[in-house]
């Protein structure tokens, strides 16, 4: 999602040059993804990565209300007491947590899905908890009002 796809951002001014460091692995992905989606440079993408990334936190920020939703993360199972942070994460919303469903992809990666309903603002706590455990690789929180 960028500005030419109709989202309203302020208005950009100036640039600033900033160095980042990323595994060559996602570096080259990324890559990837902006020469199939036709931007002209990485900064281009990347800018256009950190717009959608603003919009979807602005976005999770205005919610409220009761809310079903999905969190799904993929994680290393092999980061020492991570298993037990995540169990001890989720034990702090036994009585939103729905269900929960544990896949093991490899010997290191495991993939869990947390089914909730409840407060907005409470299922997006847990999804911040899980996010900033070291060892967790990606998380995606997913919301819907559901008609509750």
């Amino acid at each position: 999602m960028g500005i030419k796809e109709g989202i309203k951002m302020e208005e950009e001014q100036g640039l600033t040059r900033i160095g980042v460091s990323l595994p060559s692995n996602l570096l080259n992905k990324f890559d990837g993804i902006i020469r199939g989606r036709g931007y002209s440079s990485r900064s281009e993408g990347i800018r256009d990565a950190i717009r959608a990334y603003i919009v979807e936190y602005e976005w999770m920020e205005r919610e409220e209300g009761e809310e079903i939703g999905t969190i799904t993360y993929l994680y290393d199972h092999s980061q020492r007491g991570l298993g037990d942070e995540l169990t001890e994460a989720q034990h702090h919303y036994l009585d939103m947590i729905k269900t929960a469903t544990h896949i093991h992809l490899d010997e290191e990666n495991c993939f869990e899905v947390v089914v909730m309903r409840g407060e907005a603002k409470k299922i997006k706590e847990l999804a911040e908890d899980i996010m900033s455990l070291k060892g967790v690789k990606h998380v995606k929180l997913t919301t819907t009002h559901g008609g509750i």
